[in-house]
């Protein structure tokens, strides 16, 4: 008797492996392809120096890749499900390695250096949301949750190793403007040998190879901004031409998406400010300009959102939302002393804290955001979320480039930390009445703690 999927497999004319194996290569493929998009982090201040640029030039870099991100996600949202998920998943391998031999190049090039961004942002848009379904239809109906979890570690372990690598290689090793991207190819190579070899565990333009396409938990969150389970399902005949996702959002469904949408952004905002400007802040603010310094201060704050998406969203339950808020107003309370006083430690509890918080709202949000929507709208939905989320990693950030330039990083950092909190907060003060009126309504003291 074959295992879900193996019948479909067997057909397959190239060599394949297991689908417990091709489990574990797609999530080593999706954290590699993740570490290359957060690599250049510890560099900027490298390329800085030796281009001449500024701080909003950085910012600049940094936010390309939210538009190529966007741009990947309109265009090619449904490939997977339209080609197979293999077939998606190596066009997004080839564009993280077209993106690590661009940074090899780039080291004296500015123009370069957006190219390569851009493509790392490609490379995330097509990959992410696809080797996420990947690993849920490989784990097959059973493995739906364990497809989940493995999928947000590996995700945000990727995001927060790409800095730690980077920052330790820059320090320690010679080139460091090519070394750490010579290291990211190698990863990439080895990894798309793994892709390969995969077997397609959906039907293209038909139906899992595994049936848990129908078992993919809507709500649990992939980490990065693309989430899990919240694709569209599998065209139902034939192969049809990919078409460009329309986002929107259900009137019945605007209010649960608002409050869901400010909170992923001012969650994302902080997420964009480490990656983009910590090590700027290290060094020019607090003096202590060490790349491997940098690179774990920004592990530190994905090693933290990862924790709170797996261990404090169980335990909170219907309150995550509103704890992920508060854990955002007193990491940006803690931000704001650590610049302040300028002050290491309170940096770094600050993105702890953030980190923590940014974890709980982003997965809670998107729960609930997924369960309010309608089925057949659930993936304009989720869509229109995740373009929330991307704006946010970049527009903010530009912002505090501008204010830099304008005023310093001290006092665009501090006026950035009061603007998430100000975000944040709007969002548990309307959780708050929102449960008020509910309890009101029931005559129950709280009423409902859902978003």
């Amino acid at each position: 008797m074959h295992a879900p999927g193996e019948e479909h497999r067997a057909r397959e004319r190239r060599p394949t492996a297991p689908y417990s194996v091709a489990f574990w290569l797609v999530a080593a493929a999706f954290g590699v392809t993740m570490l290359g998009t957060t690599l250049p982090t510890p560099l900027y201040v490298i390329y800085q120096r030796e281009l001449r640029f500024s701080t909003l030039v950085i910012t600049l870099i940094y936010a390309a890749y939210a538009v190529g991100v966007l741009a990947a996600l309109l265009l090619f949202g449904r490939l997977s499900d339209e080609i197979g998920r293999r077939r998606a998943l190596l066009p997004g391998l080839a564009a993280s390695v077209l993106s690590a031999v661009v940074f090899l190049v780039a080291y004296d090039d500015l123009e370069l250096l957006f190219v390569g961004r851009v493509l790392s942002g490609i490379s995330a848009g097509i990959f992410t949301g696809t080797a996420t379904a990947a690993l849920v239809d490989l784990a097959g109906r059973r493995g739906t949750g364990r497809a989940s979890l493995v999928a947000t570690v590996v995700n945000m372990g990727g995001l927060g190793s790409g800095p730690l690598l980077a920052g330790l290689l820059a320090q320690f090793a010679p080139d460091p403007l090519r070394l750490p991207y010579a290291v990211d190819l190698g990863l990439l190579i080895a990894v798309a040998a793994g892709v390969w070899f995969m077997p397609e565990p959906v039907r293209p333009g038909g139906s899992s190879g595994t049936g848990s396409d129908a078992d993919a938990d809507p709500g649990s969150g992939s980490g990065s901004g693309t989430g899990s389970g919240t694709g569209p399902p599998p065209a139902r005949t034939g192969r049809r031409r990919p078409r460009v996702m329309r986002p929107s959002v259900p009137p019945q469904v605007r209010g649960v998406f608002l409050r869901a949408a400010i909170a992923g952004f001012a969650g994302f905002s902080v997420l964009g400010l480490f990656t983009a400007v910590a090590p700027s802040f290290l060094g020019s603010v607090l003096d202590m300009p060490s790349l491997a310094l940098s690179g774990g201060v920004v592990f530190s704050v994905f090693a933290a959102s990862t924790a709170g998406q797996i261990l404090l969203v169980p335990r909170f339950g219907g309150a995550s939302l509103a704890a992920g808020c508060t854990g955002l107003v007193l990491g940006m309370s803690l931000l704001t002393a650590a610049l302040a006083v300028e002050s290491f430690e309170l940096l770094v509890a600050a993105g702890l804290v953030a980190g923590l918080g940014q974890g709980m709202s982003f997965r809670a949000g998107l729960t609930a955001v997924n369960a309010a929507a309608p089925a057949s709208r659930r993936a304009a939905v989720a869509s229109t979320f995740f373009i929330v989320i991307y704006v946010a990693l970049s527009l903010p950030v530009v912002g505090v480039g501008i204010a830099t330039d304008l005023a310093g990083l001290r006092v665009a950092g501090i006026g950035f930390s009061v603007a998430v909190a100000v975000l944040a907060g709007s969002v548990l003060a309307a959780l708050l009445r929102h449960r008020n009126d509910a309890g009101a309504a029931s005559g129950t003291p709280g009423g409902s703690s859902s978003p």
